[in-house]
């Protein structure tokens, strides 16, 4: 079973969008909800301890139940059915999508060519539970007898990224053990690592599904190195385990064959933190709090799989994007959760959102003509307040805005709650409502300013208003909780992809990079630049000869 290939805009509900926007352009928020007291009641929607209003958006019920066409027409509903039951919906790459089957709360058989994928991933998890279990209360011995006391990450993309976000995000929840991730090739940022660890009382964990991605192993070897400067070369089995599929890489590199834990093809790398690639976040937080936030993600997955598109969390937010994206051009959108823990999450989801639907072909090998993947940034609240947010009031782009925020702090009798959370709420109401001519000049008036100064400060101080917001306000930050949030966005990503008809699942985007970067490394060491166009060559012998 695999995808539909529609193109979008030839679809009957996609030429009524465009009316709709015709006759809503114009409109602004205020006016909504003037015309509509019940608005907020039927844009919104209640699940478990999620509390999603989309009512300070640029639309209307008619909208909503145009996107739903849309999703109908495209054939999400097929779409949705390959995507959690192992069809081949990566085509590109001949492969399932199924980072759902990791978490799942259902028994059912996930078949992948004709087998039963579950047994494989309970097993998986169980030899992953143990070993957290024996590193974090010191059965775990290194190779002088103490026990571990600091974890190297060493991987790249979905390797480090996610696993970096959720244990920083899990802070609260963490264990004594001090968690590291080094993924960046740049030397400096691996001898900073170094500096903080002590080769007796540390682990490092490898994560690589080929076991030859450039940064990692340049990155392992260097650790490696530094290590047997200080331990027998027998020490690597106590100190160096990996996440791998290439055994034979692996066990060459000197790591013991009982210390690789698995990785399947059907699970691409983005979307990984589930599996065991999530080894270094199990270690943090132990493997409850690692089995919790599969639970959650289970949850939303059953959530996005059963329920009706119009009442579908992941359904509206993704056809939001695309009302905004292809009927009102806007190209990027700003992500601001109100949670310090959580002041990664915008960068770990660049990749996951950016990756996938950063496509100009569509699934039939067609250039699109119309625009896909929209650009995602942003940052915790309320820094965030004190650096873009003044663009977002008064500059001239239309930036659509997730608000993320949770209604408990994890540490009780936190005074500063209320007033993370009244900014929390005041900026979507601000967004929304702006501030008017009339106003603002009372406001000045108030202040004793002459005529004079009002009618200069006068058209500063306006704040047009009718800035579209999305609030999820959620009942606390729990790994349970955080698990729901991420699988939210990565079915975001799923619909988005089925609407654009695009595949959301390959990456062949990153391969011209890397190989380009290869030949330049060799060509360092042979002095042969003639090949390079002009400016690149020009670069490389600034780079070899800095005072030329």
């Amino acid at each position: 079973m695999n995808l539909n290939k529609n193109k979008p805009s030839n679809l009957d509900s996609w030429k009524k969008l465009n009316s709709n926007f015709k006759t809503l352009s114009s409109k602004t928020l205020t006016e909504h909800f003037a015309e509509n007291p019940d608005r907020v009641d039927k844009l919104s929607i209640n699940w478990e301890s999620f509390y999603v209003d989309y009512s300070k958006n640029r639309l209307d019920k008619s909208t909503i139940d145009l996107l739903v066409s849309l999703a109908e027409e495209a054939g999400l509903k097929e779409g949705i059915e390959a995507y959690f039951s192992g069809g081949e919906i990566n085509e590109t790459e001949g492969r399932a999508v199924l980072h759902t089957a990791l978490r799942t709360q259902d028994s059912s058989p996930v078949l992948v060519e004709g087998e039963n994928i579950l047994p494989g991933i309970d097993q998986a998890k169980k030899e992953m539970y143990d070993f957290a279990d024996k590193v974090i209360s010191g059965a775990w011995k290194g190779h002088t007898g103490k026990s571990i006391q600091n974890v190297v990450n060493i991987g790249i993309g979905g390797s480090d990224l996610g696993p970096a976000m959720v244990t920083e995000a899990l802070e609260f929840y963490q264990n004594h053990l001090n968690v590291y991730f080094v993924s960046n090739v740049e030397g400096d940022h691996v001898n900073e690592i170094i500096n903080k660890i002590d080769p007796e009382t540390t682990l490092f964990v490898i994560v690589s599904k080929t076991f030859t991605t450039q940064e990692t192993l340049s990155n392992a070897q260097t650790l490696r190195k530094w290590f047997l400067n200080h331990a027998p070369q027998a020490a690597v089995e106590k100190h160096f385990v990996a996440v791998s599929t290439n055994q034979k890489k692996v066990t060459e590199f000197g790591i013991s064959p009982e210390n690789i834990f698995s990785m399947n093809d059907w699970v691409g790398g983005r979307f990984s933190l589930w599996s065991t690639v999530g080894i270094s976040i199990c270690l943090a937080v132990g493997p409850t709090h690692f089995e919790n936030l599969l639970k959650g993600a289970g949850a939303m997955d059953q959530h996005f799989r059963k329920a009706s598109f119009d009442q579908n969390i992941p359904v509206l937010l993704a056809m939001i994007t695309v009302w905004y994206n292809n009927f009102w051009n806007a190209e990027s959108e700003v992500i601001v959760p109100y949670s310090q823990y959580l002041r990664n999450l915008p960068a770990y989801l660049q990749q996951g959102i950016m990756e996938s639907n950063g496509k100009g072909v569509d699934r039939n090998g067609d250039p699109v003509d119309y625009q896909t993947g929209t650009i995602i940034w942003g940052a915790s609240g309320t820094n965030a307040q004190h650096a873009f947010f003044q663009l977002m009031h008064q500059g001239t782009k239309l930036i659509p805005a997730d608000f993320i925020g949770f209604a408990k702090p994890l540490y009780p009798k936190n005074d500063h709650q209320d007033k993370l959370m009244s900014n929390f709420f005041a900026q979507t109401q601000a967004l929304m409502l702006g501030k008017n001519e009339a106003t603002v000049r009372t406001e000045l008036e108030s202040q004793g300013k002459s005529n004079t100064e009002i009618e200069a400060l006068l058209p500063f101080k306006i704040f047009e208003g009718n800035r579209p917001s999305t609030t999820l306000l959620i009942e606390e930050l729990t790994p349970y909780n955080l698990g729901a949030l991420i699988a939210m966005y990565e079915h975001k990503i799923f619909v988005q992809g089925v609407i654009w008809n695009i595949f959301s699942y390959d990456q062949w985007g990153v391969e011209l990079g890397k190989q380009l970067a290869n030949n330049i490394l060799n060509d360092f060491e042979s002095g042969k630049l003639d090949h390079h166009d002009a400016s690149t060559k020009k670069l490389i012998e600034r780079y070899q000869n800095p005072k030329k």
